[in-house]
């Protein structure tokens, strides 16, 4: 039986702290957390989550991008555990575009992201993945990664005028 995790929120201490690398992903209560964070990423309408944002301190996140109202132009994919992940190499160019998160409601931010970046990471049967995310992907794998060195979206732009409330995204993405 899955559980829907409490989310924790700006202020509190583990969004600010760097998170533990995994060893033993087989782990039956990791392999609980995995399915218990997919199924509360689901259950709150988000496009990613990491184990910080669930009061675990630990190297891994989930992607599960889908298009929504808060993102409608997001791609459709299957949801993934990442496990200990790390940037390889990245696109020279960046790209400013509206983030969220789960753990600021209410808040949204035009943050500069890599267009590209090439990965590594454990999935959760334990095999080595190297891949390439471009686009909305990768700045869900890199909003992720952030959460896992206590790093939240608002310490990622250039200036505090490109905050905006949700209310007002919402007009923007209508818009669109």
């Amino acid at each position: 039986m899955n559980t829907k995790l409490d989310i924790s929120y700006l202020g509190h201490e583990i969004l600010r702290k760097k998170a533990s690398h995994m060893s033993n992903v087989l782990d039956k209560n990791f392999q609980q957390l995995i399915d218990n964070m997919l199924f509360t990423v689901k259950q709150v309408n988000g496009l990613g989550i990491a184990a910080p944002q669930v009061y675990q301190s630990k190297r891994m996140f989930i992607i599960a991008s889908k298009p929504s109202k808060r993102y409608p132009n997001a791609p459709e994919m299957a949801p993934i555990a990442i496990i200990n992940p790390v940037i390889l190499n990245h696109s020279e160019e960046k790209i400013k575009d509206w983030e969220g998160c789960l753990s600021i409601p209410g808040i949204r931010g035009l943050v500069p992201r890599y267009k590209s970046i090439d990965v590594a990471f454990t999935d959760r049967t334990g095999k080595q993945i190297t891949q390439t995310f471009n686009d909305f992907v990768a700045r869900i794998f890199q909003h992720e990664l952030d959460h896992l060195n206590g790093i939240v979206f608002l310490d990622q732009l250039d200036s505090n005028k490109d905050i905006i409330t949700e209310k007002e995204y919402q007009k923007i993405v209508s818009n669109l």
